[in-house]
């Protein structure tokens, strides 16, 4: 039986795409290291599609109709090399090979630009929504070259998620662009999800809402404009109860939390490409403080909170809850902004025209950070070059949300740094926006204190040119 694509790598990803493409009417060759995966995913699910049992990369090859797609589903890094180079001796000019796992960007160019002088194409695909996503329909975000995704466009939108009627699924750029787009979309997500954890955190704290209560907090929230797939699951989590002691599961879980290094990566590289995703980094900084469990045991015992206990209470009744959602959508809006800044700028480093409407359009169904303001992101790039917004924030709609959330975010911040809750993606978010906002900020002075000590130079406002005053001399200024 000929296939019309091959999949190595039968863990569970690989496991469920294999059987959403053959669900989906394609013939596929399945291979993994061991057989025995091959076969127990054959055994359960053998009658969802035409599947084609291969037990070598050789027979892989072997079975697929030209142009040859090998989808690749292994751990990133080294792994990727290695079946890489087992693959290559095996496949002719034009055929495919796509790596759909989390690879950093910078090796999927390397990898794309080392195949493309063999005539082999080479796609990195990001691709979002987990097992059930992979399974019944994920956000997916292909790179590569523009004939690549003519072979294998048509076949990526039939298995992707589906938003009333159009594929989550679009070529994004060439080279690494597709996997660039998914680890900012995993940013963004890391983000969300610390925002969703402030905001629980400063209503418990403050407000004294148990998980139970929240839980219905945020399921009436998700009627809201903060509509999304994280808010619906927060209550879900929140309502679970732990089986063995009857507690909130949330109380039992340890409050370590974990990461795969997108988050990371996303925070390095908008600091190679100079844009300020300070919400992003903050979340991440926030999983890395969490995990030093033994640190914070030793500081709870010794670091003042410096409140005084004895001063009468202020009443974080529901007012206090409808200021915390407007802080968590306002800081929501911030790190999409800087989400889709950090793609401008990336863009503009690595030579991709990235459509920030096809972009947005790719995540409102399908993947992690789905949610019903994308449809209000897509309208703002809908209009001519000449009318999209610099930012995010600058369009219509959302710096009127911004205008509306403003008092109630600043009264949020502010009671969390009087009361020593740590909110770190609110704050920084706030300081975003008011940086954003500020005619002036101080870094004329630290531009003086650089030309000081440095002689680094400095602009002036009143005329053009690069200069320079002698310090260390009569303090004269000189054109540099």
């Amino acid at each position: 039986m000929t296939a019309d694509i091959g999949v190595t790598g039968l863990a569970v990803m690989g496991a469920n795409l294999a059987r959403n493409l053959a669900r989906n009417g394609f013939t596929v060759a399945l291979h993994n290291r061991s057989a025995a995966k091959t076969d127990a995913l054959l055994q359960a699910h053998g009658e969802e599609g035409a599947f084609v049992r291969t037990e070598t990369l050789t027979e892989l090859v072997e079975s697929l109709d030209r142009p040859r797609r090998v989808l690749l589903m292994v751990k990133a890094g080294s792994p990727v090399d290695a079946v890489i180079d087992e693959l290559v001796p095996l496949l002719d000019e034009g055929d495919i090979i796509i790596d759909g796992g989390n690879s950093f960007f910078e090796e999927t160019r390397r990898r794309e630009q080392s195949l493309r002088e063999r005539g082999i194409h080479f796609v990195g695909v990001g691709v979002s929504g987990g097992e059930e996503g992979a399974l019944n329909g994920p956000s997916i975000m292909p790179g590569g070259s523009e004939e690549s995704y003519a072979a294998l466009g048509p076949m990526l939108e039939r298995i992707a998620a589906d938003f009333h009627g159009e594929p989550c699924c679009a070529w994004i750029g060439t080279d690494g662009a597709g996997h660039y787009v998914k680890m900012v979309h995993n940013g963004i997500e890391y983000a969300d999800m610390q925002v969703i954890g402030e905001a629980y955190d400063l209503m418990r704290s403050l407000a004294g809402l148990e998980p139970a209560a929240q839980a219905e907090v945020f399921r009436e929230w998700n009627t809201t404009d903060l509509a999304s797939y994280l808010i619906e699951i927060t209550s879900e989590v929140l309502e679970q109860e732990d089986e063995i002691t009857g507690r909130p599961l949330v109380d039992v879980i340890v409050d370590a939390a974990g990461q795969k290094g997108t988050g990371r990566w996303t925070a390095i590289s908008a600091l190679e490409v100079g844009s300020p995703v300070t919400a992003i980094a903050e979340s991440v900084f926030a999983r890395s403080i969490s995990s030093q469990e033994d640190l914070r045991r030793r500081t709870t015992a010794v670091f003042s909170s410096g409140i005084d206990e004895h001063a009468p209470a202020p009443d974080y009744g529901p007012d206090f809850v409808e200021d915390v959602r407007k802080a968590l959508y306002a800081s929501k809006l911030v790190a999409y902004a800087q989400g889709l800044d950090m793609l401008v700028a990336a863009g503009e480093e690595y030579g991709w025209d990235l459509d920030l409407r096809s972009v947005a359009s790719l995540w409102r169904a399908g993947c992690i950070i789905r949610a019903d303001l994308l449809d209000t992101i897509m309208k703002a790039f809908e209009v001519p070059a000449s009318r999209r917004p610099a930012n995010l924030l600058l369009a219509e709609d959302f710096t009127e949300a911004i205008n509306e959330c403003l008092p109630a975010w600043r009264r949020v911040v502010a009671a969390a740094a009087t009361h020593g809750v740590p909110a770190p993606v609110f704050g920084s978010s706030l300081a975003y926006y008011d940086g954003l906002r500020r005619e002036r900020l101080p870094a004329s002075l630290t531009q003086g204190l650089r030309d000081y000590f440095g002689a680094h130079t400095y602009r002036r406002v009143d005329q053009e040119g690069t200069f320079h005053t002698l310090w260390s001399g009569d303090r004269g200024e000189v054109e540099a």
